[in-house]
């Protein structure tokens, strides 16, 4: 046999009203809206006072009849009326109804928008601007819904207790069914002059300008989480989330990959041979590189320190330059000349081949042709 007064905590001695305050405090606690997971305690409360709230029940469980604990004592005693919760409570573990009449105000929903940034953002992090619409407590009522100086009244309906019931006959007797109040939208009260700015709502959809804090190391995807500057709740509840989903804009001359980024630097052909310093503009500034003679293309140089901070701890990534040895194209014939030298002196002209001349009349590449050609 199932000990209800326990489970409410009052001794077997208490009033109604005693009774009454315990369940309402006792379901408040382990209501699932406020202590999710905790179900079957807030089953076990409700079917508590389901006994002792009812001073019929009451009396035959005092007796040591338990209605749920004896199988034999059928549904609503010696043939009274059982509610709908009952069987809910029974079978599917619901208690219709015995959280009474909901508050006006409930939570607001989370919002979710998106921020562009540039990579400039991604790589130190600064602070960006954003523009959104939220629904945000209505200034002229502050929330209640009604209008400056009216309030709001007991529904007739339900006569307060935000929900109604009907009893059915069915195979099974007559079942109580209980539902939320349409009129008062389950609250139990009824606003007597809605606000004519949020129409009883209790909030407006409004377009603000908020200040969002972007950290180095943001990526395309990241979230931002600003608590309580999402959506207000009807009746002025508390406001939820809003998430921004940040979106790294693509830049015209670094790709990244992770923390690090990359670009590419052009370098004459004769500039990779000989060697040289390049300048590169990075996000820090010009930075000087450092080409070794004989550089080949494709060749990466890093610089350390100077990519992308990194979101969750110290330090940032580095630069990588890759080397991009451009051949020339197009050549007068002086250089040609040179060019042909070069090459006579490193062994790398080929031994057989015609070298036409630019000029049918000789000159320098005329002689190179003799030349080869054995005149």
């Amino acid at each position: 046999m199932n000990d209800y007064y326990e489970t409410l905590g009052v001794s077997r001695d208490a009033s109604a009203e005693e009774i009454k305050k315990a369940y309402r405090r006792k379901a408040r606690q382990l209501h699932p809206d406020v202590a999710p997971g905790r179900e079957d305690e807030f089953k076990a409360v409700a079917q508590a006072y389901d006994v002792l709230g009812d001073a019929a029940k009451k009396a035959a469980y005092d007796r040591g009849q338990d209605p749920y604990g004896d199988p034999t004592a059928g549904f609503g005693g010696a043939g009274g009326a059982f509610t709908f919760s009952d069987i809910m409570d029974a079978f599917f573990g619901g208690q219709a109804g015995a959280a009474g009449p909901r508050s006006r105000q409930q939570p607001g929903q989370d919002a979710l928008v998106r921020l562009d940034v540039p990579l400039r953002t991604a790589v130190f992090g600064d602070t960006e601007d954003l523009t959104v619409e939220t629904a945000v407590l209505c200034s002229v009522c502050g929330g209640d819904g009604c209008s400056p100086g009216t309030g709001t009244r007991t529904c007739d309906l339900c006569h307060g207790q935000g929900h109604v019931q009907q009893v059915q006959r069915s195979f099974l007797g007559q079942v109580m069914t209980t539902r939320p109040c349409g009129t008062c939208q389950a609250t139990g009260e009824v606003i007597v002059e809605p606000c004519t700015d949020c129409h009883g709502d209790g909030r407006v959809r409004e377009r603000r300008t908020l200040k969002v804090k972007v950290p180095a190391g943001v990526d395309t995807g990241t979230r931002i989480q600003l608590a309580g500057q999402g959506e207000v709740g009807p009746g002025g509840g508390p406001a939820g989330s809003l998430y921004v989903e940040v979106n790294v804009e693509p830049d015209a001359t670094w790709t990244r990959e992770g923390d690090d980024l990359h670009c590419s630097v052009e370098l004459p052909m004769t500039a990779a041979a000989l060697g040289t310093r390049t300048p590169v503009e990075t996000f820090d500034g010009t930075e000087q590189v450092e080409v070794p003679a004989g550089t080949q293309h494709g060749a990466v140089f890093t610089l350390r320190g100077l990519g992308v901070g990194h979101l969750r701890r110290e330090g940032r990534g580095d630069v990588h330059v890759h080397a991009q040895v451009v051949t020339p194209t197009r050549l007068d014939s002086r250089q040609k000349e040179l060019l042909h030298e070069l090459a006579r002196l490193r062994g790398e002209e080929q031994a057989t081949g015609t070298i036409t001349s630019v000029s049918e009349q000789g000159g320098f590449f005329g002689r190179l042709r003799d030349a080869f050609s054995g005149r």
